[in-house]
């Protein structure tokens, strides 16, 4: 690994930059960086063989490893040429879950996923006897850190761990939530009121952080061909609230960049005419390779990321650099920022991590 240019000796992050040349109001000589998340499988070799430092497990109620953790974090985004360091924290909505080893290579833990069948609200009882959070009784300890710890030029991004339709849909379950857009509207209303009101307090909070660079929530609307739910149902019940937090981003003169999974092209009107999204993240070459989304929509939009995690599982080394750099070459000169389509999952080769971001530094 040792021809790689990262990790980066001597970085020089300027957030402030970043974000100018995502609002079209500086014209870059390399597109900068961008990601989502990078999953502690990943991120923790390179913390501990390449940059150097001993790596912290966090222990829940040993608040000090909670730094040493945070330090990790920070210095992992720092050396690898971003920006910004992103976090996100959320609201616990309590909902039915699956879980599942985690099949990565090495990997010791469990990954989990939402149950589509069963929903913890099927009805207006479990609507009243359900045990919504509350935002005072969040620990932002996370945030704060991070926000009091950062180099000098880098920024922070963060928003709510999942937007109004991924908790929607997973309260009600997705089958749930199907049904009840047929039988229970007013239901499904009233859930995502209440879901879309609370985040709302958090991004009260979120917003007085002042490191706070941009505002990058992910909220999965779509799959292959279509979004989950019908375009005027997403525009009814969640896209609403994502016009709110967008605006609230605004007046504090931030961006608000949405990640959302899926084919959303029916919906990206909306997106950029009403919610004013500032950016799109998350793209999948079998629906919509990123380069085509840069020819539709990057002089209205900032295009974030779109090196396919298929790509970046799979392919050859000498492959995906060249695959890399035809999306730099197509996409370069505007509002675009080079990372993966979706995320650095546990299971994306280090070697592949590293080769997409030297293509991307040089």
């Amino acid at each position: 690994m040792s021809d790689f240019r990262v990790p980066l000796q001597s970085p020089q992050p300027d957030c402030e930059r970043f974000v100018r040349i995502l609002l079209g109001h500086e014209t870059p000589a390399r597109p900068p960086l961008v990601e989502y998340i990078v999953d502690p499988m990943v991120m923790r070799p390179i913390v501990t063989d390449l940059i150097g430092r001993p790596w912290v497990d966090v222990v829940w109620d040993d608040r000090a490893s909670h730094a040493g953790y945070l330090e990790n974090f920070i210095d992992f985004w720092y050396h690898m040429g971003y920006d910004f360091v992103r976090m996100e924290i959320g609201l616990g909505f309590p909902t039915h879950g699956l879980v599942a080893d985690d099949p990565a290579p090495g990997a010791t833990g469990q990954r989990g996923w939402v149950d589509q069948h069963h929903g913890t609200i099927t009805s207006w009882d479990d609507f009243e006897t359900y045990p919504w959070p509350t935002v005072e009784g969040m620990d932002f300890y996370w945030l704060e850190y991070i926000n009091d710890h950062l180099p000098e030029g880098m920024g922070l991004i963060s928003s709510h761990g999942g937007g109004v339709y991924e908790h929607l849909s997973a309260i009600l379950s997705y089958e749930g939530l199907c049904i009840a857009l047929m039988d229970q509207p007013d239901l499904v209303q009233a859930v995502a009121d209440r879901i879309g009101a609370l985040q709302l307090e958090f991004y009260k909070h979120l917003l007085d952080l002042d490191h706070l660079a941009v505002v990058f929530p992910g909220d999965d609307m779509g799959f292959r061909s279509a979004t989950l739910i019908s375009p005027n149902d997403l525009i009814k019940y969640t896209l609403p609230w994502h016009k709110r937090f967008a605006a609230m981003a605004h007046e504090k003169g931030l961006p608000y960049f949405l990640h959302s999974c899926g084919n959303l092209e029916q919906i990206m009107p909306h997106l950029i005419d009403e919610v004013k999204i500032d950016g799109k993240h998350s793209f999948e070459d079998a629906i919509v390779p990123v380069t085509e989304m840069y020819k539709r929509y990057g002089d209205r939009i900032a295009i974030l990321g779109g090196v396919d995690v298929d790509m970046l599982t799979r392919a050859p080394l000498d492959v995906l650099r060249k695959y890399v750099r035809g999306i730099i070459d197509a996409n370069s000169g505007g509002r675009y920022a080079v990372g993966s389509g979706n995320s650095i999952p546990s299971y994306i080769p280090v070697q592949s991590y590293l080769t997409m971001l030297d293509e991307a530094l040089r």
